[in-house]
């Protein structure tokens, strides 16, 4: 195997530093000419450290599994070379859809142990999802789960896909398929990592698409190199030979492959695969107890659950820092977590799929500021935009367009795939436009306000929905809220409301005055909902995120 060298620079977890500002100004970036991941999350560890364990697995069931990092290795070998014989070759895409399972880490590093690109695909996916990124990723093979494959098999007769190889995990195959087990038995467990630049393709991660048809998001595989910063700040510098990751988010999203899988596994730490459908808050619990994960990385809808679990019969002192991102944590669920956590630090990183965990928090050297997100995470450069002009001429505290600077980091994507168009709008005057509205205080501390879309304009105003969001969800009678703008005769537009009523309440015209008026009197007067709707469920993205688009077709506002 070729040496593969140290890449100090991401190692600042290993010093002692005084102040963010001390380690912001010491960092710079370090991305050598021949990168691939494989040979960093996997090939290097299974020589150095081939007993240490890379992945803890447990199903519903109660079954349990280790992988070390030699297992692994040879895991992800069997696979390239399964593939490799299929006629998958350098560049091809791979879908991958699979849940929280061994095979889906696996599986991405077996595509770039072969210079291919992996193409991260959610088992909520439908045979319309599933058929539509597939065909649009042109992809040679696909990996699928057993729980998904019958919408695999629909969406290749509907969307005539080409597959040299289509594997199933866990599931019975029919007709050209192979049971994935069977295809790798046997095979060579040594396949070492193709030589790649670091500008080569690795990843293909389509957006949630939540206006219009989803994006193709090419990545280098240097995007990992980008993530390292961020990461390592979030999670507090926590990187000793106790650290342990878990996130119970599926393992399709950007967010859990490259803010915990492969980070930790870059640094030969492990991480918790725990395949349990549908997400169960005590189970969350149970895990975090028994396998003494220090470092958590969960969306507030996850700690929302957790709160209303009785969390005294776990032992969680092990938690150290819980990391979130994707929608705003409110202070009230921050303020819980550290203290049923003995105090584990709580950060949210803020990023997207084309450039991820830019904006960050960190506690330890630097002040939490109410609704802030952070500051800009060391290496990146973040401002705020005009959102018509694309140009850094916002002053401090005056809301614009959030944007990371696109030459030389690592972070941000090639460009979408097939769609030069897209791309020209997302990049403009050197800057990636991340779509987001924010404003950032004197102090580079970054505020989220709302999508550009999801902007209400109301008698003058800008009203972001997600305060009246946080607002509505403080309520005890509300598990959660989202607001979109509706069409008013005099004022423009106005906030609407739906909302889950807690357990224990009872939708009614009382409980409709009584949220008005709980966000009426902590928000500004223009800013609470003129109309509230009581609903069983709110519709969501694949990546748990509240589709406010869905609710504006609903109301017959969107084509």
């Amino acid at each position: 195997m070729a040496t593969i060298e140290r890449l100090d620079r991401y190692h600042f977890h290993e010093h002692d530093w005084e102040t963010f500002e001390e380690i912001r100004d010491w960092f710079e970036w370090e991305v050598p000419d021949r990168f691939n991941i494989a040979a960093y999350v996997c090939d290097r560890w299974a020589e150095e450290t081939p007993e240490q364990t890379a992945l803890f697995v447990e199903d519903e069931s109660g079954a349990t599994d280790t992988y070390t990092f030699a297992e692994f290795e040879a895991a992800a070998s069997r696979l390239a070379n399964h593939l490799a014989a299929s006629g998958v070759e350098r560049g091809d895409r791979i879908g991958v859809n699979l849940p929280q399972k061994p095979e889906t880490a696996i599986a991405h590093v077996a595509a770039w142990k072969l210079g291919a690109v992996s193409v991260p695909l959610s088992t909520l996916f439908g045979p319309d999802g599933l058929g539509y990124r597939l065909a649009d990723a042109g992809a040679s093979a696909c990996i699928v789960d057993g729980s998904n494959v019958d919408a695999l098999r629909r969406a290749r007769d509907d969307y005539d896909l080409d597959l040299a190889s289509v594997l199933v995990v866990d599931g019975q195959p029919e007709g050209d398929e192979q049971a994935y087990a069977d295809a790798v038995a046997g095979r060579d467990a040594e396949y070492e990592a193709v030589d790649t630049p670091a500008e080569d393709d690795a990843l293909l991660i389509y957006t949630s698409g939540t206006t219009g048809d989803p994006k193709g998001v090419r990545h280098a595989h240097r995007v990992l190199l980008g993530h390292l910063p961020g990461i390592q700040t979030v999670a507090d510098f926590e990187f000793g030979d106790e650290t342990r990751f878990w996130t119970p988010a599926e393992w399709a999203w950007i967010a859990s492959l490259f803010n915990i899988v492969f980070p930790a596994l870059f640094y030969g730490r492990p991480v918790l695969a725990y395949h349990g459908g549908e997400f169960d808050p005590a189970k969350a619990f149970n895990l975090l107890d028994r396998y003494d994960i220090t470092m958590l990385f969960a969306p507030a809808t996850a700690l929302k659950f957790m709160m209303q679990v009785p969390s005294e019969e776990y032992d969680v002192d092990s938690l150290r820092v819980i990391g979130s991102g994707g929608e705003t944590l409110g202070e009230s669920v921050a303020e819980w977590a550290a203290e049923t956590f003995s105090g584990a630090a709580v950060h949210e990183g803020y990023g997207q799929t084309e450039a991820n965990v830019t904006v960050v928090e960190n506690g330890s050297l630097a002040e939490q500021r109410t609704g802030s997100m952070g500051l800009a995470a060391p290496g990146h450069e973040v401002t705020i935009v005009d959102p018509e002009t694309g140009e850094p001429t916002v002053e401090p505290n005056q809301v614009g367009e959030i944007a990371v600077r696109y030459e030389g980091d690592p972070v941000c994507f090639k460009e979408y795939w097939n769609e030069p168009a897209k791309t020209d709008t997302k990049v403009r005057n050197g800057w990636l436009l991340t779509e987001d509205l924010g404003r950032i205080d004197e102090d580079g501390y970054f505020y989220f306000e709302s999508r550009k879309d999801d902007v209400i304009i109301s008698s003058g105003y800008r009203i972001g929905p997600e305060e009246i969001e946080e607002s509505l969800a403080s309520h005890d009678a509300v598990t959660d809220a989202a607001v979109i703008g509706v069409p008013h005769e005099e004022r423009g537009e106005v906030p609407k409301a739906f909302v889950l009523v807690a357990e224990g309440y009872e939708p009614s015209d009382d409980l409709r005055e009584t949220l008005m008026a709980h966000v009426k009197d902590r928000l500004a007067k223009y800013e609470y909902p003129r109309e509230v709707e009581f609903v069983a469920e709110l519709p969501r993205t694949t990546t748990g995120k509240v589709r406010r688009q869905s609710l504006r077709e609903q109301e017959g506002l969107d084509d």
